[in-house]
């Protein structure tokens, strides 16, 4: 069964960091009587000596470039997803060799869509597909 993580609010962390500054008592010590890790309050001094007033700003208040990176890990996250489909539509479209793109026009001397009457919307690309392949359907002879 995982171990649930707890937390802690702002003030229990600077009481913490308090009692190892102020008391003659080891980290350990300190640790082991409010029953968290030492190298938890070993953190949270070292942040509260870097950071001073800016440590422990909790889980909705991040500094300045904590929200920076975020967004743009978020963003970075969003333009890979993109690339992906790209490749994907990419790789699906250009490497099908029996498609013919409707907007091409037909080679000379090769009867198109357009020649042949009442032929419109998928039956002008099955004409066109035939057209492209030299392939008869079976039904002509």
């Amino acid at each position: 069964m995982p171990k649930e993580q707890r937390t802690f609010t702002k003030e229990f962390k600077l009481e913490a960091v308090r009692l190892v500054q102020s008391s003659g008592k080891s980290i350990t010590q300190i640790a082991r009587d409010l029953g968290i890790a030492d190298s938890t309050l070993h953190q949270w001094c070292k942040l509260q000596a870097e950071q001073g007033e800016q440590a422990f700003p909790g889980s909705g208040h991040q500094t300045a470039q904590e929200e920076e990176l975020r967004c743009l890990k978020r963003e970075l996250e969003t333009v890979r997803q993109e690339r992906d489909m790209l490749k994907k539509v990419f790789t699906c479209t250009h490497g099908m060799s029996d498609e013919v793109s409707l907007y091409r026009s037909a080679s000379p001397g090769v009867p198109s869509a357009k020649d042949v009457p009442g032929v419109g919307g998928l039956g002008q690309w099955l004409v066109c597909l035939e057209t492209a392949t030299g392939e008869r359907s079976p039904d002509r002879r």
